[in-house]
């Protein structure tokens, strides 16, 4: 049996198919082109919803630029992390205007409520 563990003052579910975390304020930023709930359309940024394990570049419908496509990340905490940082340093040509999070604690909460969205 998993169990809970705190990721900066948040618990986060070790079970399987547990609900997602409640929203962190620090997500608001994101919130502003990302959709995170099952079903709905892409706006400016893809839905972010089951990006855990996903390659990058694969949400269907949505217009990825190409050097998103070919970035070839699989999203994990690890990498969502090291994406958040920079995106543009990260991957050069993305299309996301973010310029960053460089507060680990805050990028450590939206990291992982993005994670839990499954």
């Amino acid at each position: 049996m998993k169990l809970p563990v705190v990721v900066a003052g948040m618990l986060v579910a070790g079970a399987a198919g547990a609900a997602p975390l409640a929203k962190p304020a620090s997500f608001a930023v994101c919130g502003v082109c990302h959709k995170v709930e099952a079903g709905q359309p892409s706006t400016i940024g893809p839905n972010l919803w089951g990006v855990n394990g996903r390659v990058a570049g694969t949400v269907p419908g949505y217009a990825y630029s190409s050097a998103m496509k070919a970035s070839k990340i699989k999203w994990d905490k690890a990498s969502l992390d090291d994406y958040l940082v920079n995106p543009q340093k990260k991957v050069p040509g993305t299309k996301m205007a973010y310029g960053g999070q460089p507060d680990a604690a805050k990028r450590a909460e939206i990291v992982a409520y993005v994670m839990s969205l499954k």
